[in-house]
């Protein structure tokens, strides 16, 4: 569909009638009926609708016409992604567990660095974020713009707060992905150093939707060095409760959903990127995206035109014939 970015260009349309009031070409005293026959016939026409096209077109490309944008749908490779990310304020440490300093990287850029990178690499995903501290954040809702994901992930760095809310983000980040078409595959990402116990009624609630619907859950762990692991068993005798193990707790949570579920520990910027590069590999399944297409700018065309329509008029001028009257015969004097 085509727009127009100023439109009171196009009220100065009728100047480009003028052409079929004002006569153009010269006149002659000199009567050339052969050239009349055929300029009548194919070349007058002709040079009065370019001469109406030169200005239309010069105006229109004033006005800026355009291309409406939009999206048009494909199938891709892909999935229906939601990326729940912990802000709280141990993801700004390093994996050593100080603050960041010289060349040292956060677990918080590590990961978004490390995710705008699997995003740009996966066009065809349809993906949403969401963030938990102390209570759940929808950043961005489902959506196939690069533009805003990437937007979206970028908003994170901003210094995050004490307390992990992790049941109820995780509750958000399910019904985001709850909302995709059942054809779909879904698929919730949650990124993290750290866990805490969650309430009663909220495992209830992330049991409800598991039940819903089929939904893939990939838990990265960024392990903060000397913290414990969610694969590690405690001894016998010691002890292993929600409170003192909240990480080892919600991965063993996790697999009672009864979902798909797979848990990877990064203890490094490097054993993150595997990991994620392994999600990706898992979640490459046939998907109904929708491509945007951008707006695109018409004006060029029109200048374009109305120069063409310029250049044939001047080319039409300069051959047009020059007629001159003849000078008279002088007489001949012929001998006798």
């Amino acid at each position: 569909m085509i727009g127009f970015a100023w439109t009171p260009a196009l009220f100065a349309l009728p100047l480009a009638l003028l052409p079929l009031v004002i006569r153009w070409l010269r006149t002659s005293a000199v009567p050339r009926l052969d050239l009349r026959a055929v300029e009548g016939r194919a070349i007058g026409p002709l040079l009065v609708a370019l001469a109406m096209l030169a200005p239309a077109a010069l105006i229109l490309g004033l006005a800026q016409p355009y291309l409406r944008g939009g999206s048009v749908a494909y199938r891709g490779i892909g999935t229906n992604l939601v990326l729940l990310i912990d802000r709280s304020s141990s993801m700004d440490d390093t994996f050593a567990g100080r603050s960041p300093q010289g060349g040292d990287e956060s677990k918080a850029s590590a990961a978004r660095r490390i995710l705008l990178d699997f995003i740009a690499r996966r066009p065809d995903d349809r993906i949403g974020i969401a963030a938990f501290s102390t209570a759940p954040m929808l950043v961005l809702p489902m959506t196939e713009s690069r533009t805003a994901i990437a937007a979206a992930v970028a908003a994170l760095a901003e210094p995050g707060l004490s307390q992990t809310d992790v049941g109820r983000g995780l509750t958000l980040a399910m019904e985001m992905a709850d909302e995709v078409s059942a054809s779909d595959s879904r698929a919730v990402v949650l990124v993290s150093d750290g866990a805490a116990v969650i309430a009663p009624e909220v495992q209830t609630a992330l049991r409800n939707l598991a039940a819903r619907r089929q939904v893939n859950i990939y838990w990265l762990y960024l392990r903060t060095k000397g913290a414990k692991g969610i694969f590690e068993v405690p001894e016998p005798g010691q002890a292993d409760t929600p409170h003192l193990r909240p990480e080892r707790h919600l991965h063993i949570f996790l697999q009672s959903l009864g979902l798909p579920y797979h848990a990877f520990e990064a203890d490094s910027p490097g054993a993150v990127e595997d990991a994620v590069a392994e999600i990706g590999r898992m979640e490459s399944r046939p998907i109904l995206t929708r491509r945007p297409v951008p707006r695109r700018d018409l004006a060029w065309a029109c200048y374009l035109l109305a120069f063409l329509c310029c250049a044939a008029l001047a080319a039409a001028r300069w051959l047009e014939p020059t007629l001159r009257p003849q000078p008279a015969p002088r007489p001949c004097w012929v001998p006798g």
